[in-house]
């Protein structure tokens, strides 16, 4: 149209050039946003919609760090997506540009349209043939090329990409259908400068498992919830498989000793819940030694960092437990029975001075619980303890944050490179690429200084995870750019003046972790729990046997592997607590029926049963009657029981009336507290009869008078007076009688008839003995 207007010279009406003014600024944009594509020959032409026809997937990538040297293979699949015939399809590679960012690697993979600008140009002499392609089918390709064959003139991380092109029936002509990109770290000949130091943590962590639970034998059987760990610890299991890469690696063993204090339980006979609710042995023995065996052989020569026993929240202690009493000093107990496992088990004498808060997020609070126990060392994570101004240098990990304190800051991107669904191979290759990529880009920051990076993985990897981490470290043992280093070495290293050093408060800390952080009621069982293990413990002879058990089930009902498992961790405190409470009631009051009391005193027997294969001191069995003035109680009586044995205890009693009394027979501890149920009985005082005590109550007064009697004559004698002659006899007088108004009158068969009939005379102050 311009062309015609211009042949007849004339100019173009203002709407008509407004219009093609549009539409040419719209054309440039949609250009520089890959949404449009210039006209091409047929060969080259490209359709970002095409571009997802077919799937393509990069499943290995050898060598993942290539030398000039190297020849690279690169294999995969592709698939059919769409509803159409593919043909003519075949896979070719691109180079893309060099990135110059971190976050360029981290954009790597996620987009799947095909961009001519940044994907570059195919490489020629190296594609393989696919043809036709049905929907739904898939294809395993396989490309191998020299490393020179690149044309890479300069160090770096670059992109590379596997395209698959060909033709569909509603397009006849070759086109890009499916694409998919990776990363190639590339330095074939080593750092100009000097060499990354690099530390990887290998973590050894399972789930709690435990309970403290063991059967009723001399040898205290434990008895597991099951049998899953067997198969972790079997060939291909998902702890085996870590004992076995991490043996050769150039890593920092982190391990959780309640997990070897349990396999090693395992080693000897154990039980397992069977179908029917019975208890049956467990099959787990050989493989548990020989994995003990493996580990021992692993951990030679390397470095050893213990988590506390059971490795506890310590974010959950800071933010709902420290204000609960003792709970801090289960950190403590942790802490010490870690070095003492460690060393038992596997004859290393281990770190415990390096605290591994969740996913390295700390606070003011975390770091504060995190050394009250001795440790440290914060291992903590540079999207938690951040740079200042967002800076995207990597400094060295070490750094002070006062009170003699120091954070190993782990890099957040290298420490979550391996999260995630790893199964598909592709997602796996994808995740070495790109850690291999960011150790370079690192490196390449600054390479003119000597820096310490620490790599702090997820807590518990899966079997791929850690496979896709082992194949990362091997790409990094020529030390073209790195070189390893021990965690304690790491924490002594030289600190960056710049770097970050300031820990944030507790309004910081990431709402996605506060929410699967244990509960505060966690921590009040865990108190009630602790304080019915310290009454128990008390009264035994041998309390290592209940509290070594039970000890470490507490430890554990604070573990980290409960985080988001609230229901689980509410199952297995409940289960530790009644366990325990079982226990205790091996040591109880036999219930006893109602008793008739038949006379006035009497004997009651009260029976304590220990039905533990261990004895009992220090309680004492008190018998407390509801109403003592009727019937009187002794007290109380110590009780000491040899194990499986029971003891009747004999208690006097005095009934002063008839009817029903209730008495209530308890235990108690040295320390006056109840322990276990009470036991109550009546009973009927009924041989308490009326005359009875009309008897006694005679009696009582009868003797009432008789003293009195002997008073009064005593007190006559005493103020008798002398008589006038001075014989000392004043007579007699008239109140010594025994009757009133003079002498008694004699009766047959006194003493004075006696003597009259005898003969003898009786003068008349003669004195009559009576």
């Amino acid at each position: 149209m311009a062309e015609a207007a211009e042949f007849q010279g004339t100019t173009p009406a203002p709407a008509v050039r407004r219009f093609r003014h549009l539409v040419t600024v719209l054309t440039g944009l949609l250009v520089l946003l890959g949404m449009a594509e210039l006209p091409s020959a047929p060969a080259a032409h490209a359709d970002a919609g095409g571009s997802r026809t077919v799937g393509v997937s990069i499943d290995t990538l050898t060598p993942g760090a290539p030398t000039q040297n190297d020849k690279i293979t690169i294999s995969g699949t592709v698939t059919n997506k769409s509803r159409t015939t593919v043909t003519g399809g075949h896979v070719g590679l691109r180079t893309g540009p060099l990135l110059t960012t971190r976050s360029e690697i981290d954009d790597i993979g996620d987009r799947t349209s095909f961009s001519p600008g940044t994907d570059g140009p195919e490489i020629g002499g190296h594609t393989q043939k696919i043809g036709k392609l049905q929907p739904g089918v898939s294809r395993e390709f396989s490309l191998t090329l020299p490393a020179k064959d690149l044309k890479l003139d300069k160090d770096g991380v670059y992109q590379l990409g596997v395209s698959f092109s060909g033709q569909t029936a509603d397009q006849g002509y070759e086109r890009v259908l499916g694409i998919r990109r990776t990363l190639l770290p590339w330095q074939p000949s080593g750092t100009d400068g000097k060499k990354t130091k690099l530390t990887f943590l290998w973590p050894l962590i399972s789930s709690t498992r435990l309970t403290g639970r063991t059967e009723s034998d001399q040898q205290q059987t434990p008895v597991f919830p099951d049998d899953d760990l067997a198969a972790e610890l079997a060939p291909g299991g998902r702890l085996q498989q870590l004992v076995a890469l991490g043996k050769n690696l150039p890593v920092t063993w982190v391990i959780d000793p309640d997990l070897l204090a349990t396999v090693e339980a395992m080693t000897k006979r154990y039980q397992i819940p069977g179908p029917d609710g019975e208890d049956v042995p467990g099959q787990g023995q050989a493989v548990a030694k020989q994995w003990l065996g493996q580990l021992q052989s692993a951990v030679a020569g390397h470095q050893v960092v213990a988590l506390p026993f059971a490795d506890p929240d310590l974010a959950s202690l800071a933010h709902r437990g420290k204000n609960v009493p003792g709970t801090l000093g289960h950190l403590q107990s942790a802490t010490e029975l870690a070095a003492t496992t460690v060393d038992t088990i596997l004859q290393v004498k281990p770190r415990t001075d390096f605290a591994w808060p969740v996913d390295g997020a700390v606070d003011s609070s975390v770091v504060d619980v995190a050394t009250s126990a001795g440790a440290h060392n914060i291992i903590a994570r540079s999207d938690s303890l951040r740079e200042p101004d967002g800076s995207p240098y990597a400094p060295t990990a070490a750094r002070q944050i006062g009170g003699g304190n120091t954070a190993i800051v782990a890099d957040a991107r290298l420490s979550t490179a391996f999260e995630g669904d790893l199964t598909r191979a592709g997602d796996a290759s994808l995740a070495v690429q790109r850690f291999l990529a960011q150790s370079l880009m690192v490196n390449k920051q600054a390479p003119e200084n000597e820096r310490s990076i620490v790599v702090a993985p997820q807590r518990v990897p899966t079997t791929s995870q850690a496979q896709a981490m082992a194949t990362a470290l091997g790409a990094l043992s020529d030390g073209r750019w790195t070189e390893p280093l021990d965690l304690g070495d790491a924490a002594k290293a030289k600190p960056d003046p710049s770097a970050g050093r300031h820990v944030p408060g507790t309004g910081a800390y990431p709402d996605s972790l506060r929410s699967q952080e244990l509960s505060a009621e966690t921590f009040t069982a865990v108190r009630a729990t602790q304080a019915s293990l310290d009454k128990f413990k008390a009264i035994l002879t041998s309390p290592e046997r209940v509290v070594i058990p039970y000890g470490s089930a507490i430890m554990r009902e604070m573990s980290t592997s409960w985080r988001g498992d609230a229901a689980g961790a509410s199952d297995f405190r409940g289960e530790v607590s009644s366990n325990l409470t079982g226990l205790t009631q091996q040591v109880k009051l036999v219930e006893k029926s109602d008793a008739t009391l038949s006379g006035r005193s009497a004997t009651i027997p009260v029976t304590v049963k220990n039905g533990l294969l261990q004895g009992v001191t220090g309680l004492t069995l008190r018998l407390e009657s509801t109403q003592p003035n009727r019937l009187k109680v002794e007290s109380e009586q110590p009780v000491k029981i040899e194990g499986g044995h029971s003891q009747s205890v004999k208690f006097e009693t005095r009934a002063y009336a008839n009817g029903p009394v209730r008495l209530r027979a308890r235990l108690y501890t040295a320390d006056n507290q109840p322990f276990g149920d009470p036991v109550e009985f009546t009973v009927h005082v009924t041989s308490v009869t009326l005359m009875v005590l009309l008897v006694i109550a005679g009696g009582v007064f009868l003797l009432v008078l008789a003293g009195l009697r002997i008073y009064l004559k005593r007190k006559r004698s005493g103020n008798r007076e002398p008589s006038a002659d001075g014989s000392g006899d004043g007579g007699a007088d008239p109140s010594d009688d025994d009757g009133p108004g003079g002498d008694e009158p004699e009766r047959p068969g006194d003493p004075a008839d006696s003597g009259k009939r005898s003969g003898r005379p009786s003068g008349p102050g003669e004195k009559v003995e009576r």
